[in-house]
This record gives C-alpha cells, structure tokens and sequence, in this order.
C-alpha cells in the first residue's frame, strides 16, 4: 500500500500542496523568523510556494504575522525574500 502525502496549504497563493513541495517558514522557540530548508527545525512553522510572489501576497496580507502571533522585522522579510529570489535562479 502506497503512504499518502502530507498536504499543506500555502500562505501566499492558499493552494493546497504536498509538503515536499513547499518551503517551511519557522518562528523559533526563541523567537526567530527563519526559512526552514530541511522542514525539521523546532517550532511553529508556516508553508510558502519555493516562489517570490507567492511570498509577497504572504506578506501583504500578514499571514505570517496572523500564524505567528507576532510582528515580522522588515529586515526578516527582506532576508527571506532574498533567500527566495537566489532560490528561482
């Protein structure tokens, strides 16, 4: 019997996804903003598309904010979209 996929729902566009699929944005127990590449750090994590755009209709509409229970750094916002932008390439 073939194991199912673990579906996510991506903050930006809100599609549903497979899990290996996304990107895994994180807020650490000591309360970081981080791009999670392995999607094993601890904490609370949140799924964004391995896009820009989908990225920025995230941070426009502060679904990181909501999911996090907390204001996100500029300077965070425009790491992660930097790590992103290299990532397309």
């Amino acid at each position: 019997m073939k194991k199912s996929q673990p579906l996510r729902q991506c903050t930006g566009c809100q599609e549903m996804r497979p899990k290996s699929e996304l990107l895994r944005v994180v807020r650490t127990p000591e309360g970081n903003i981080t791009l999670d590449r392995s999607g094993k750090l601890n904490g609370r994590g949140a799924y964004i598309c391995n896009n820009v755009e989908c990225y920025k209709k995230a941070v426009k509409a502060r679904r990181f904010e909501k999911a996090f229970s907390m204001q996100i750094p500029e300077a965070v916002v425009a790491q992660i979209a930097k790590e992103l932008g290299q990532n397309e390439q």
